[in-house]
């Protein structure tokens, strides 16, 4: 059974940055996409990075140039870990922030695509100004 668990979530000033943390695991193959998502008190969910699983990554406009991802394979396929650095943090960036798994046979899954079929519980990210 596949699992998603987020940590490494906290509350820093604007200017500063935070680093995530996502292992996956109960992979039964190669080919599944990833990305992170978060959601702002009294907002949709968004996305913030997809990832297909042959490691091409999208950003979304509000991210790029600012968040950045790592993702790393366990050698048999069954854990995937994906870390999301977060830089110059603003107070807009607070919010819920989750880790999704997709099995993803075609190869990608687009930017902003929410049905991904396993989910974190999420970890909290407070900007203050």
């Amino acid at each position: 059974q596949e699992q998603v668990e987020e940590s490494g979530g906290g509350s820093v000033q604007a200017g500063g940055s935070l680093r995530l943390s996502c292992l996956v695991s109960g992979l039964t193959d190669s080919r599944y996409c990833l990305g992170w998502f978060r959601q702002a008190p009294g907002k949709e969910r968004e996305q913030i990075v997809a990832v297909d699983y042959d490691g091409e990554t999208t950003y979304a406009d509000f991210a790029r140039g600012r968040f950045s991802v790592s993702r790393d394979v366990s050698g048999d396929n069954t854990k995937n870990s994906l870390d999301l650095q977060m830089n110059s943090l603003k107070p807009e960036d607070t919010g819920l922030y989750y880790c999704a798994a997709d099995r993803c046979p075609g190869g990608m899954r687009p930017l902003g695509y929410l049905l991904m079929d396993f989910w974190g519980k999420g970890t909290l990210v407070t900007i203050s100004s």
